[in-house]
């Protein structure tokens, strides 16, 4: 018996030698899947996808280019900020007030005092 032979027979004719990258990619890509949904629930993805939820997500807060995206059941609306003034006339449905830390808290008025007060 000649020794390639005997090589062959310990280590078999019928292996790949590419069959191992093969599984080092399906390795790979079960990952990369994996990661992708994690990302997905980390980022409020399932309200996005509900009928039944309502998200508010605003991108850039503060700077020229803010973007708000309102969900409200299957609507959904994309709003950018303009430079531009809106005008007209309107009632005023409250106070905002920002805190020392940072908080936002808004104080309505009590529209149907306001209504006697206008028509009375």
């Amino acid at each position: 018996m000649s020794r390639r032979r005997r090589y062959r027979d310990i280590i078999g004719d019928n292996e790949d030698p590419m069959s191992g990258l093969a599984n080092l990619f399906d390795v790979a890509m079960a990952f990369a899947v994996i990661l992708l949904i994690a990302f997905a629930f980390s980022s409020h993805l399932p309200e996005l996808l509900s009928e039944e939820s309502n998200v508010t997500i605003i991108k850039n807060p503060g700077e020229e280019d803010m973007e708000i995206i309102i969900k409200e059941g299957k609507e959904i609306k994309h709003l950018e900020m303009t430079n531009k003034t809106a005008g007209g006339k309107g009632k005023i449905l409250g106070t905002a007030y920002k805190l020392e830390t940072g908080e936002i808290i808004y104080v309505p008025v009590d529209l149907e005092r306001d209504d006697k007060n206008e028509n009375s």
